[in-house]
């Protein structure tokens, strides 16, 4: 394996002709400009350590906001905002019962996200 300097690390060989029939093929399952946007927002949102933190106490069962609040030692107010951001993206649901309101997360897409990269993170390297 030849060592490149940095400069020249991202930069294709002289000799090198572009492949037209990859570069299609791979247009086909390139992300739109809008989606990648879309997907940009979403872990934007998600970039958050107190929104992470009200995540993980949903990843482990549906909570109303007085006691979200009191386990992640936060305000209801505070926690409110939070929710409404998420609520926002889909990343959390919610279901009244009564007075009171439930949120949980949205689906198992949005479990199964946090969950991987909880044990993503987990992982010695």
């Amino acid at each position: 394996m030849q060592n490149l300097n940095p400069a020249e690390a991202d930069q294709c060989d002289v000799q090198h002709p572009v492949n037209l029939n990859h570069i299609r093929s791979l247009h086909r399952d390139l992300l739109s400009v809008e989606k990648s946007q879309r997907m940009a927002e979403f872990f934007s949102l998600l970039g958050d350590a107190n929104r992470l933190r009200i995540l993980s106490a949903l990843a482990v069962q549906e909570l109303c906001v007085c006691d979200l609040a009191a386990a992640v030692k936060m305000s209801e107010s505070a926690v409110s905002h939070q929710l409404r951001a998420l609520r926002s993206m889909r990343i959390v649901g919610y279901r009244k019962q009564g007075r009171n309101v439930f949120y949980s997360l949205k689906d198992h897409h949005v479990f199964n996200l946090y969950r991987e990269v909880a044990e993503h993170l987990d992982e010695e390297e």
